[in-house]
């Protein structure tokens, strides 16, 4: 039988489907044999990756950094002399302006009531995550039913997007202004439908990830691409306008902390770092639920979420494949040990890729070996 139009590698030459075989079993392999690093290039094992829970370890000093300063901002202080004191404090750098992280979250948690332990959470930030979480799991659910290809898998994606989004609602990462950016970016790929003129809302969803985390900037560049090479050029525009917009803010927080600096505040160490797959498998691996599972699985199940969304021919299929590519590339070129949770911008999507992995794999099992088929579609005949 012919396969559908949306099984993407069934319809390969047997030559590159041969290929993408072998570098698919390539990467599972090292993928087994990676080991995941956090900290300051301290190893550290799936097994003490554990859900976090505040009596398991004391708060990260990232973390807790972030809530000295959003209960000055509670108290009435200046975001960026709140920042500047806490981040002396510490020690940690104020140069370059980039270690600094954007006022918006800090702000709007300022806003709401303090929770009674930071490790926790605060109650409202539970409630919005909740409804975040939601909002994803019917976007998709809806978005699902109307993809080709997406209706046969639909109950068993949205079960490993919940496993995916679920992170959203562990309390003690609340003030991390990746896990937000990240839920706002699932939302936001969710509501992507630019051939039914659809992409307001995904413009909002974008925006305001942007606003939290400048690590949205690729996902923002990505569409944009997509709608110049589709020739859509009013949303072009809104995005062309979003990145000036976001140029322009970022130039005068870079700004503003530049007139902070004294001449002995330390300047921070470089972000390039060039850990290969270990970069990549540690930030996604870490700041995701597949910390939950030991090593040699998690880091092939990472993989095999990429390769299931490459087998999914549809644009939005497209458009993830090449946005978690693009990210694991920068992860395997920057980032420290410490800055683990930057994978919190693309895991929690990442995981629906799995519902597709079986008809990926079947898929180009029959284009690489399309004799193999042959011979076995005659002797069912």
């Amino acid at each position: 039988m012919t396969a559908p139009e949306w099984n993407r590698f069934a319809h390969w030459k047997a030559a590159p489907a041969r290929a993408v075989l072998a570098l698919l079993l390539t990467f599972l392999v090292l993928a087994a044999i990676t080991p995941m690093r956090s900290g300051e290039g301290v190893h550290t094992s799936l097994a003490e990756g554990r859900k976090v829970k505040a009596g398991d370890k004391a708060r990260d000093e990232d973390l807790a950094l972030y809530d000295r300063v959003t209960e000055r901002l509670r108290r009435g202080e200046n975001y960026y002399e709140a920042v500047a004191i806490e981040h002396r404090a510490s020690r940690y750098p104020l140069r370059p302006g980039f270690a600094v992280r954007l006022p918006t979250l800090a702000t709007i948690e300022a806003q709401l009531p303090p929770p009674t332990n930071p490790s926790d959470g605060g109650k409202v930030e539970a409630l919005l995550a909740l409804a975040l979480i939601a909002a994803i799991l019917i976007v998709w659910w809806r978005r699902l039913g109307e993809e080709p290809g997406g209706e046969r898998v639909r109950l068993w994606a949205t079960v490993l997007l919940f496993l995916g989004v679920q992170i959203l609602s562990i309390g003690y990462f609340f003030v991390l202004h990746e896990l937000w950016s990240g839920g706002l970016l699932a939302l936001a790929m969710g509501l992507y439908r630019p051939e039914k003129g659809k992409w307001l809302g995904t413009w909002l969803a974008a925006a305001a990830a942007l606003a939290l985390r400048e690590h949205a900037l690729p996902f923002v560049l990505l569409l944009g691409a997509f709608a110049l090479w589709h020739r859509r050029w009013k949303e072009f525009g809104a995005w062309t306008l979003l990145v000036g917009f976001f140029i322009a803010a970022m130039a005068v927080h870079l700004h503003t902390v530049a007139g902070l600096v004294r001449p002995g505040d330390p300047v921070g160490p470089s972000w390039v770092t060039l850990r290969g797959l270990s970069g990549w498998m540690s930030m996604v691996v870490l700041s995701s639920n597949l910390r939950l599972i030991p090593a040699m699985l998690a880091g092939p199940l990472m993989v095999l979420m990429v390769f299931g969304w490459a087998g999914w021919r549809t644009p939005i299929a497209t458009f993830a494949t090449l946005l978690f590519l693009g990210y694991g590339l920068a992860f395997m070129i920057g980032g420290r040990g410490d800055n683990w949770y930057w994978g919190m911008m693309i895991a929690p999507m990442m995981w629906l890729g799995l519902a597709f992995v079986p008809m990926a794999l079947k898929g180009l099992a029959s284009a690489a070996f399309p004799s193999a088929k042959a011979a076995a579609n005659s002797e069912s005949a």
